[in-house]
């Protein structure tokens, strides 16, 4: 009896899955996973109704406390709209370099500062709008403000609404801020006349008399 082995007897003792065998059908199984689920995420996209905005919408935003509506185009800016397109217009906020690279132009939305040249309008239904103008009530200034005077934290006081905005948020939320926490709070903020030492000593002593107030 010959000894020799046929190829089908050779094939029929290999092992059932070899390594090469595997790998190729677990790249086909990850390859058809991610179409699986790109063709899944595209389907939930299909049915969700597209909204579309055009021409111009009437919105109603909530700004330093009031009720407000104003018409305007889907791709106006919060600033725009604060200062064009509200009654009285509100320019504490000023128009600067309008791509988000100087500070000028800073409010709070729900209480955290936002460059609002970078902000749709919007995009700030249903939140809490506050400017320079509504930022101290009954007209009169608040203890960060009335710093800045006494110090001399201004000079042409065009910068000055966007620091005060981003200053007046690091306090609110820690009166006892340290100088280098003040200075990240308002590092997105650019004073060309370069008064930074006097806005920073505005805000420590600012600070001290917030904690003061409060007991701290």
């Amino acid at each position: 009896m010959s000894d020799a082995t046929s190829p089908r007897d050779a094939a029929s003792r290999e092992p059932s899955l070899s390594r090469r065998s595997f790998f190729k059908g677990a790249g086909v199984v990850a390859a058809g996973g991610l179409v699986g689920e790109a063709v899944q995420a595209a389907a939930r996209s299909a049915s969700l109704e597209p909204v579309c905005m055009e021409g111009t919408v009437e919105i109603e935003l909530e700004i330093n406390g009031a009720r407000a509506k104003v018409a305007v185009e889907p791709r106006t800016t919060l600033l725009n709209t604060l200062r064009n397109h509200c009654t009285p217009p509100l320019t504490g906020a000023k128009l600067v370099c309008d791509r988000g690279s100087c500070g000028a132009c800073t409010v709070h939305l729900d209480g955290a500062p936002v460059y609002s040249c970078m902000t749709l309008a919007v995009d700030a239904v249903g939140r809490k709008v506050t400017t320079i103008e509504g930022l101290a009530s009954q007209g009169g200034l608040t203890e960060l403000q009335s710093a800045f005077c006494a110090h001399d934290g201004s000079m042409c006081g065009f910068c000055t609404p966007g620091f005060v905005m981003s200053i007046s948020a690091c306090l609110e939320s820690n009166p006892a801020a340290s100088l280098d926490e003040i200075q990240r709070s308002c590092s997105g903020n650019l004073c060309r006349c370069g008064t930074y030492p006097q806005v920073f000593e505005a805000a420590l002593a600012a600070g001290r008399k917030l904690r003061a107030k409060g007991g701290k």
